[in-house]
């Protein structure tokens, strides 16, 4: 495995978007409760509740409430979890662009959600930020 990069210039120049197949929705199963055999990619314990990621097709085949159907980008990068600006940089690139954007950082990546009818356009945002960079 490569190691962590650390590095702004370094990041924004070999962070390279990849979007991920389906779309992606964010539901949230009651408090107290666990995902059970949904499989979802991101988990978030709140007092309110359970709130789970899953393919769209999972939460409508268990009846799930669809809180955001997103597409889901992966910067390739390997991020340290300790790199200062990427999050800033990429999500001020979206912003600009009109994007909204949910971020998960993972042990080796960054994952972000974004609405899945502008995935196309926040792919490019994305790439034309590590072009520029």
């Amino acid at each position: 495995m490569d190691q962590p990069v650390t590095d702004l210039n370094q990041l924004l120049r070999t962070m390279e978007p990849v979007l991920n197949e389906g779309v992606w929705v964010y539901a949230r199963l009651p408090a107290g409760t666990g995902p059970g055999p949904l499989e979802p990619v991101v988990t978030v314990r709140e007092p309110e509740g359970l709130t789970v990621v899953v393919p769209e097709a999972t939460a409508r085949a268990q009846g799930l409430a669809v809180l955001f159907r997103a597409a889901w980008i992966t910067l390739r990068v390997h991020s340290d979890l300790e790199a200062v600006g990427l999050t800033a940089a990429f999500a001020g690139e979206l912003a600009r662009a009109g994007i909204g954007c949910n971020v998960v950082a993972g042990a080796c990546h960054d994952h972000l959600f974004v609405p899945a009818d502008q995935a196309g356009a926040a792919v490019e945002a994305l790439r034309a930020l590590q072009r520029r960079s």
